[in-house]
């Protein structure tokens, strides 16, 4: 684990999070980790799967309403 140092924090700053701390029951480092962590993974994207980007591209697509082209030769069939 890493560890950092936070200076110059305003003393409002630092008695609301004693504040919180407590009301949580917990130590105000372990209040920061909390807060930091909740931060970080609201902005953080999440791993979609492949799967899942093809069910959301698809959503609401009918296979029976597709059009079906009509089949045609590819190459000339040879003459023997």
């Amino acid at each position: 684990m890493s560890s950092i140092t936070v200076r110059n924090i305003e003393e409002s700053i630092k008695v609301g999070l004693r504040i919180r701390a407590a009301r949580h029951g917990c130590s105000m480092e372990q209040e920061v980790r909390n807060i930091l962590q909740q931060t970080i993974a609201q902005e953080a994207p999440q791993q979609i799967s492949f799967a899942e980007l093809v069910n959301r591209r698809f959503k609401g697509l009918v296979a029976q309403d597709l059009p079906i082209p009509a089949r045609q030769a590819v190459t000339t069939p040879p003459a023997f």
